[in-house]
């Protein structure tokens, strides 16, 4: 599919069937979200500003939470609980297949940048959130970004540090309907 076309399908879907996704398909979804795509460099698919690498890709599913390794690449297994439901606000929250939660460790960024180490952070998460749309779009799956959620409770959900901050949450999975056409042609 030509990236134009990816482009004029890219949008936010809330309605998502309660198939999984497989293991394969996820994984390709991590490699384009923040993946190595230069081998011995640790660079990534999305750019990251001073190059801090700081956010970390966690994935909530029925199966548990997991944080993805770029580098390795793997998903690590950190519970086997289900915390899909304290992901946001909304309805959708606790039924769609997978939630990624970017999470920044304020710890990997320049300290002269303290000031404005959040935004930067904030960035960053938007980098790997448009790229796991445009994977969505690509391969015909439901994604929506969220910033709608309870900090403390979803930090304290996954068992997070003082200096690691849930940026964005992104739910996705196979569409519940199917998608409208491209709005342009």
């Amino acid at each position: 599919m030509a990236f134009i076309e990816v482009l004029k399908l890219r949008q936010s879907q809330r309605d998502f069937s309660e198939r999984e996704l497989s293991w394969y398909r996820l994984s390709r979804l991590l490699w384009a979200a923040d993946g190595c795509n230069r081998p011995g460099t640790g660079h990534r698919t999305a750019p990251s500003v001073c190059n801090a690498q700081e956010i970390d890709i966690y994935v909530a599913m029925s199966s548990g939470l997991y944080r993805y390794d770029p580098l390795a690449p793997s998903l690590r297994q950190l519970s086997g609980v289900d915390i899909r439901a304290v992901t946001g606000k909304q309805d959708f929250v606790a039924t769609a297949p997978v939630t990624l939660l970017y999470v920044a460790d304020l710890s990997r960024m320049p300290p002269e940048e303290q000031a404005r180490q959040l935004l930067f952070a904030a960035l960053d998460a938007g980098h790997i959130s448009q790229n796991v749309y445009l994977f969505c779009a690509a391969e015909g799956l439901a994604v929506v970004s969220r910033g709608w959620f309870d900090q403390g409770e979803l930090a304290a959900a996954m068992g997070l540090t003082d200096g690691q901050h849930v940026m964005l949450a992104q739910s996705l999975g196979y569409p519940l309907a199917v998608a409208a056409p491209p709005r342009y042609s």
